[in-house]
């Protein structure tokens, strides 16, 4: 009886302290690798927040009308250690970002790589990620 009453009150008091936490995705879950993508574009926000960072693209189509495109990036801890800050990446820089699109067809992708216009290629995913991981 006193070990049932131990384990009831062990059990209860575990699962009041529960807490929700926020599901974290695989690159799979979310981003399609047979979907390639290459964008050139503006940077028009910068965001960088947990779990990853998010840089929003003006793109010009095909047809001339502006897409906000929403690029995933890695963690911002992951990112401040290979040097890439908010001061690397200046809205209104023109870039290019190749990543892999999402897998419902929406405007986002998570970026492998961005070029710069001077030819820099800060690494901005995250390891492991599509073809030929680093």
């Amino acid at each position: 009886m006193r070990i049932s009453l131990i384990a009831f009150v062990a059990g209860s008091a575990l699962a009041a302290s529960a807490v929700q936490v926020s599901a974290h995705h695989a690159f799979a879950a979310e981003f399609d690798v047979n979907r390639p993508i290459t964008l050139t574009g503006t940077v028009v926000e910068l965001e960088l927040i947990n779990p990853h960072s998010w840089i929003h693209l003006d793109v010009t189509s095909a047809d001339g009308t502006i897409e906000r495109w929403m690029i995933e990036g890695g963690p911002p801890n992951a990112l401040f250690r290979r040097g890439f800050t908010r001061a690397a990446l200046p809205i209104g820089s023109e870039i290019v970002v190749e990543g892999f699109q999402a897998k419902d067809g929406s405007m986002r992708a998570n970026g492998r790589d961005i070029v710069f216009t001077d030819g820099r290629t800060p690494f901005t995913g995250s390891f492991g990620v599509g073809p030929d991981s680093r």
